[in-house]
């Protein structure tokens, strides 16, 4: 069974980073794409960042410049880097894969700011 955990989120000051991660059990090549979307408050879920087997990379044109999708093949890991974080990102965030059959869905990892 595939399962996705997320980590990495918190409460966070503007203007700083986070590191968010998601950790596979399964190796992360069975999958089409992988990624993360957010579901801030009262809002739909919405596309940050996922990318394709083939390496392709998609962002948000609302986190272009600020956020940055990797992975480690080895530990089966996607990582998204946060910086320049501001308020309008409050959101919860969940890593997303797709194979063949189906979509796969983390638990998410909530981000909130401080004053």
């Amino acid at each position: 069974q595939v399962q996705l955990v997320e980590s990495g989120g918190g409460l966070v000051q503007p203007g700083r980073s986070l590191r968010l991660s998601c950790v596979a059990s399964v190796n992360i090549f069975s999958f089409n794409t992988m990624g993360w979307y957010r579901q801030a408050p009262g809002k739909q879920r919405e596309l940050v960042a996922t990318f394709t087997r083939g390496g392709t990379t998609n962002y948000a044109d609302s986190v272009k410049g600020r956020f940055t999708l990797s992975r480690d093949n080895a530990k089966n890991t996607v990582y998204l880097q946060m910086n320049s974080l501001k308020p309008a990102y409050t959101a919860v965030y969940y890593c997303t894969a797709q194979n063949w059959l189906r979509d796969f869905w983390g638990q998410g990892t909530p981000v909130t700011f401080s004053s």
